[in-house]
């Protein structure tokens, strides 16, 4: 004779979730997130700002990269609640009053892109990189943009764009 025997019941741990005011592209956010949450999920799905995107989670490609305190950071490897109350500004708050972003206009006239996926992340990468004021010559813009991959390949465009803005000859 077999027996059956109630299934067993698991009571769910109830969600740990903190209250915080994520300010982006000047608009605050009041989220409660979980500790764990990173501030690319933060973004994408409870603030539904899209435009940062999620390539490969690792910190490797540079497509969540995002602005924080005018500071260039991989969302993908810092988590939101260590952001509470910092100025955070994704590619969807580049541009003022209708106009784009010096650099946005530049990929656009250039052709600085091709799918388009890791665009965001590289304009948001160029203009960290102009913020940090290290960049004297089309080397140094190709060796502080190698953390933002473009599997298209368009990154003898995407260094023609950030050179007509920061105004240096690309054809040296």
């Amino acid at each position: 004779m077999q027996t059956t025997l109630p299934a067993p019941t698991v009571e769910s741990a109830p969600a740990m979730t903190r209250p915080i005011t994520l300010t982006v592209n000047g608009t605050p956010y009041q989220l409660n997130l979980a500790p764990w949450t990173t501030l690319l999920d933060a973004l994408r799905e409870y603030a539904n700002l899209t435009g940062t995107k999620k390539g490969c989670d690792h910190g490797q490609c540079g497509a969540c990269t995002v602005l924080v305190n005018g500071k260039r950071i991989n969302a993908c490897l810092t988590l939101a609640v260590m952001h509470d109350d910092h100025e955070i500004t994704t590619i969807e708050g580049l541009a003022t009053d209708g106009a784009l972003h010096p650099v946005q206009k530049a990929f656009i006239d250039h052709d600085a892109f091709q799918c388009g996926y890791c665009t965001p992340g590289q304009i948001c990468s160029a203009v960290g990189m102009i913020n940090e004021g290290q960049v004297r010559t089309v080397a140094d813009v190709r060796e502080l943009m190698s953390g933002n991959l473009c599997r298209c390949g368009a990154y003898p465009h995407i260094v023609d764009a950030i050179c007509e803005v920061m105004q240096l000859d690309a054809s040296k």
